[in-house]
């Protein structure tokens, strides 16, 4: 149970019991509200650069289904791969080293697989992230940024090769100024610093550059780094209380990109 120990403090009780007696322990839990040294939101403006995030954004993931039918797998397998691989590469930006995102990805697919998939069929399901279909919503997006001459990078988990390879097939790469990969800078989201690097290799100031992602996680982290929060809500299906406020949402990437557009400069 929770209980309140001050303004934007909770206390979280955890009981303990034993055959003699319970011990109940006094636990501090952060809250979104709670303030963090250094933090400063991002004001409402219009970004000069736009970071979009690539895996379940940009392009679709529940297609990889079929890739693990193709070896003798469920394919319900593939959400809770997804969502492993998602886990552990916020806890390695927790804890670290972040290292490469590819060898975790394996590394996952082979455990949630149970460890009965050969090498052949790992690379087999691997290469469907080289083939995911794009959103339809993305394209038009794209296509509003570049008239409005704002630059726009894929930012991407894993190495740089791999997501403009899957760009390239969605048709969504020619749109793009470059893709920034969490492999080239070292770091993983939601920590800031993948955030902050990022914004230096593009040359922006972090609070006129925007992070476009359909992950809550995501624009939390973008947002607590000091960027520009967009959230399209179509994957997770509204903003959360518990994430700092997206400056824009919507249903869709497009919507998302003109709301952007529509802040002050």
């Amino acid at each position: 149970m929770t209980d309140s120990n001050g303004p934007g403090t909770l206390l979280f009780w955890i009981d303990q019991w034993t055959p003699a007696t319970a011990v109940r322990w006094e636990v501090p839990m952060a809250t979104a509200e709670s303030p963090v040294p250094g933090f400063r939101r991002a004001p409402d403006r219009r970004p000069r650069v736009v970071l979009l995030d690539v895996f379940d954004t940009m392009v679709r993931l529940d297609t990889l289904r079929g890739r693990f039918v193709d070896v003798g797998r469920p394919e319900h397998e593939s959400e809770l791969f997804i969502a492993r691989a998602m886990r552990d590469g916020i806890a390695l930006a927790m804890a670290g080293p972040p290292g490469r995102f590819v060898p975790l990805v394996r590394e996952v697919l082979r455990a949630t697989t149970g460890h009965k998939l050969s090498e052949e069929a790992l690379d087999h399901v691997l290469e469907g992230f080289r083939s995911l279909p794009p959103h339809p919503d993305v394209e038009f997006a794209l296509v509003t940024l570049a008239k409005a001459k704002i630059p726009v990078y894929a930012f991407a988990y894993g190495g740089d090769r791999g997501a403009a390879a899957a760009l390239d097939r969605a048709g969504l790469r020619t749109y793009l100024r470059g893709t920034v990969s969490s492999d080239e800078l070292r770091a993983f989201r939601p920590a800031a610093e993948a955030y902050l690097l990022a914004c230096q290799q593009v040359h922006a100031e972090p609070d006129r550059v925007a992070m476009v992602t359909a992950h809550t996680w995501d624009v939390h982290g973008a947002i607590r780094a000091g960027l520009v929060g967009g959230l399209a809500t179509r994957l997770e299906g509204g903003v959360p209380r518990t994430i700092e406020a997206p400056h824009v949402y919507a249903d869709s990437v497009d919507e998302v990109v003109d709301r952007l557009l529509a802040l002050p400069a």
